[in-house]
């Protein structure tokens, strides 16, 4: 069983944490313990409990009033909202709740539901990404473990290379795009994506992966020549030098724009030398794409 801070609870659910003290002096559903020390933590319980809470309490609901329903009850409210965003939020969650419960094969139905529905390009953009940012915070702090992780992001990894290969399109580009990841990072999902993205809308190209030397890419750029180089870098190991990263590509690499994008980048306040591109955020990405 997992045990969660009420920092990831605010980081989950979107209730400060002052928010939440209070409505633990003041209400019934929630019971946290206390370690030694005096330190609140939570049970996977009261973190799916605080998750449907928070849902119906955002989309209208008092809490003095949710307090009073029973667990069917929320239940039932949750499935009834009727407002698209807070039936995408009620999926995000409900994918939350099955990856702390190792709920592998509903975490994959629920995906294949919204993919049905939606398609893959909409399920990521509306409820992958969403939870991946989620969750992010939990993998950072080592509050889930990294078993729960492996087996949700190879289903989501699955889920995307199923889309990839099921692409057929009668647009046709010219632009080649080499695509691949530093060495140390393992994350694909954000990568895998952009690859969908890209070949869905007929451009070419080069995947080469995870863990990455930088003088494999070069290899392949000599002989290849891309249009461009395009990382996506979500949590590389420690060890990993973002800026020693960029500056062996603005030497090595000179000739080929390097788009990156990432959670590294949306901080980031340096000087960036040619020949790299920041996209902070998914409507750059998407911007990027449409001019290519």
């Amino acid at each position: 069983m997992n045990s969660f801070t009420i920092k990831d609870l605010e980081n989950l659910s979107g209730i400060k944490a002052h928010t939440l003290r209070i409505w633990e002096q003041r209400y019934n559903f929630l019971r946290p313990s206390r370690t030694f020390t005096n330190i609140r933590y939570y049970s996977n319980d009261e973190l799916k409990i605080i998750l449907n809470i928070a849902l119906l309490n955002k989309y209208g609901y008092k809490i003095s009033h949710i307090d009073k329903m029973s667990e069917e009850d929320i239940k039932h409210k949750i499935l009834s909202l009727s407002q698209q965003e807070a039936q995408q939020e009620r999926i995000v969650n409900e994918l939350v709740k099955q990856m702390i419960d190792l709920d592998t094969e509903g975490f994959e139905n629920t995906l294949s539901s919204y993919i049905m529905a939606r398609g893959i390009e909409r399920t990521i953009t509306q409820i992958i990404f969403s939870y991946l940012e989620k969750i992010g915070i939990l993998w950072m702090t080592n509050h889930i473990n990294p078993a729960q992780e492996h087996l949700v992001t190879n289903i989501i990894r699955q889920k995307l290379i199923l889309g990839i290969e099921g692409i057929s399109t009668p647009l046709k580009s010219n632009k080649t795009l080499l695509l691949f990841l530093p060495e140390t990072e393992y994350h694909e999902i954000g990568l895998l994506f952009m690859y969908y993205l890209l070949k869905s809308r007929g451009i070419n190209v080069i995947y080469l992966g995870s863990n990455v030397p930088l003088a494999d890419v070069g290899f392949v750029v000599k002989v290849k020549k891309p249009d461009y180089l395009y990382c996506h870098i979500t949590r590389p190991a420690s060890s990993f030098n973002f800026d020693k990263f960029m500056s062996n590509i603005s030497k090595n690499l000179a000739d080929t724009p390097c788009i990156i994008s990432g959670r590294l980048t949306q901080n980031y306040e340096k000087k960036i030398l040619p020949p790299v591109i920041f996209k902070k955020s998914i409507a750059e990405v998407m911007e990027f794409i449409a001019n290519l």
